[in-house]
């Protein structure tokens, strides 16, 4: 118990006092604040981004600390300020300004994200409300353009992954972000989302050969696998779930990285400014297509075993996100004017 108290003690003093003497002792020698030398000595991207955050909110000014949350409106004020607090010469000093207000464009617009996420979450479906309608309804036609829905109450949702005759029951975990993120995934990913809905229609045994040629051939496998060797699976694995059931647990895992700052290495390095609603839509896209593949390389026996898929799956992706170059989606990555900043 001493040591541990001592221990805290030392790790205290070091951060309050060795720590900020180290760092004027660092800005004499080398004539620049901590947020130049990292602007400078850091390439643009999740690296940067988050040590500007760490800076910032460690600084002994509150107009620094603040400065993480304010209205975005007021980012080209606050690095005014920051640059007249440090005494930092923007004229000497052109492009430090431009680093500053993309990093705390990302900052700001990651805290605004969270914000819009939770706000959808919080919102229930509504039935009586036709927009909620509507979207339903699209999310049925992008999955099943050939067959037409019968009924509003129909058995037909099951087709796509819904528990019941009515869906709306299902949205009560994730309220309308699951059904905006289904429908995202429907609309503009469309081949593959059905290609992950037919795949997941798939029992864990087939009765007849024919009918894994007919799949084959109209169906093709997301994955990388041979004929034979699909047809392999086809026996041997536990390919079926419950699509839309699966997608409103996806949307709340990507809603925990989101909240837990997990996903800001992700976002950092994909979102020249602010990352906004699309840019986690399309996150949650690449989890779906991923957790499909995970879900046939795990070879679970059943269905029963999807808690302990999906926990071994986030794990996998956090391990990833740990890496401050990390990109979940590479083909959306930073623009152009990001990478030159």
């Amino acid at each position: 118990f001493f040591c541990r108290m001592f221990v805290q003690v030392c790790l205290y003093f070091y951060c309050k006092c060795l720590w900020r003497c180290l760092k004027f002792v660092v800005r004499k020698l080398t004539g620049r604040c901590e947020l130049q030398r990292i602007c400078y000595n850091t390439k643009p991207g999740a690296a940067r981004t988050m040590k500007i955050e760490a800076s910032l909110k460690g600084s002994k000014s509150k107009r620094l600390q603040t400065s993480v949350s304010v209205h975005p409106d007021a980012i080209e004020k606050t690095i005014d300020d920051i640059m007249e607090l440090k005494r930092i010469n923007p004229d000497i000093n052109p492009q430090l300004g431009v680093s500053l207000q993309a990093c705390l464009l990302q900052i700001v617009g990651y805290r605004n994200l969270i914000a819009e996420v939770e706000k959808l979450r919080r919102e229930p479906y509504d039935s009586e409300n036709l927009q909620h309608e509507e979207m339903l309804l699209k999310l049925w036609k992008c999955l099943k353009p050939n067959s037409p829905l019968k009924a509003r109450i129909s058995k037909q949702w099951c087709e796509i992954g819904f528990q019941g005759d009515d869906p709306k029951t299902d949205f009560r975990g994730m309220g309308l972000l699951g059904l905006y993120n289904l429908v995202y995934f429907a609309e503009w990913d469309t081949e593959v989302a059905q290609q992950v809905l037919s795949d997941s229609l798939q029992p864990k045994y087939s009765n007849t050969r024919q009918y894994l040629d007919f799949n084959f051939l109209f169906f093709p496998p997301l994955s990388q696998f041979s004929k034979a060797e699909w047809e392999k699976k086809k026996f041997d694995k536990a390919i079926g779930y419950s699509f839309a059931i699966v997608g409103i647990n996806i949307t709340d895992l990507a809603y925990n990285l989101l909240v837990s700052g997990a996903l800001k290495t992700h976002f950092y390095n994909v979102a020249p400014e602010a990352p906004t609603l699309t840019h986690f839509q399309q996150t949650f896209c690449y989890l779906m297509h991923e957790f499909h593949k995970f879900w046939i390389e795990e070879d679970p026996l059943d269905i029963m075993e999807f808690n302990r898929v999906r926990e071994k799956f986030h794990k996998r992706i956090l391990k990833q996100l740990q890496n401050p170059e990390m990109a979940l989606c590479p083909h959306f990555a930073a623009s152009e004017s990001l990478i030159n900043m």
